[in-house]
């Protein structure tokens, strides 16, 4: 389990400083070169006196450095998530194996129980980290040193109880960066309305664009970021129902491949 603390470790670390590379790319070659363009094209016809409609462009709406920060977050969030996704559903083809290869009726002794370990001792080493086989061989293991089934149910369900305490606790990541990305929107908020108030006096002059692009950032930003944060907020729901879904699976198939077969003499 260390091993793969430390894999998760880096793995976030690296996808957080992907996430930051690529969206500072793309914010300096294509999104705020296009929104300046914009802005520069309102504030030439403002001085010409034309008359003219402020079109409210994609581009302009996400320019400001809070929506950068908010898309980092979220382009590194759901690298984790993938990430765990992608374990859960590694998980879950263990549950279409047969990993004890108990036949039809058999039953399996309490000097059995050694020779169904062997299998789960061979699997890969990434495979015995899972949940399946580790509730499988703890079972097995106390069946064989008690010879009580209702303490082999206890076991499974042990195993499977602390499993689903620490997939929990390992999304609080997740829900720290759904509480920062709205936080981020209102930093932008407070940011953008100081800035209209201190550019007031040119408003009464009759130069309303400063004002207008800095209550832009101040709506703009929160907008943004409330629109991420329902989004990351759906897949990490989606992502602890798999867990969910996983953790009840497997307590299901330890009684239906496992619990059914022990017997005492």
């Amino acid at each position: 389990m260390k091993h793969n603390q430390t894999t998760d470790f880096f793995y976030q670390l690296f996808t957080l400083i992907a996430a930051v590379i690529i969206v500072h790319a793309v914010y300096v070659a294509v999104i705020r070169p296009n929104a300046e363009a914009i802005l520069e094209q309102q504030r030439i016809q403002q001085q010409a006196g034309e008359n003219y409609e402020v079109q409210r462009s994609f581009f302009i709406v996400i320019k400001d450095f809070e929506q950068e920060a908010c898309f980092v977050l979220a382009l590194w969030v759901m690298g984790i998530i993938g990430l765990k996704a992608r374990i859960a559903l590694s998980e879950r083809r263990l549950l279409n194996r047969s990993l004890l290869e108990v036949a039809a009726g058999a039953a399996i002794l309490p000097e059995d129980t050694r020779q169904y370990i062997r299998p789960l001792q061979a699997l890969a080493e990434d495979e015995r980290e899972y949940l399946l086989p580790r509730a499988l061989q703890a079972a097995l293991q106390r069946f064989g040193s008690t010879a009580d089934v209702q303490d082999v149910s206890s076991a499974i369900r042990e195993v499977c109880e602390t499993e689903s305490d620490r997939l929990d606790s390992e999304l609080s990541m997740i829900r720290y960066v759904i509480w920062a990305i709205p936080s981020i929107g209102f930093i932008g908020t407070v940011r953008g309305i100081g800035e209209a108030l201190g550019q007031a006096h040119r408003a009464v002059e009759g130069d309303i664009v400063g004002v207008t692009v800095s209550l832009g950032v101040a709506f703009n930003s929160t907008f943004i970021a409330l629109i991420i944060s329902i989004f990351i907020m759906f897949l990490m729901h989606q992502l602890q129902l798999m867990q969910e879904r996983l953790v009840l699976d497997t307590q299901h198939y330890c009684d239906v491949n496992l619990l059914r077969h022990l017997q005492i003499r």
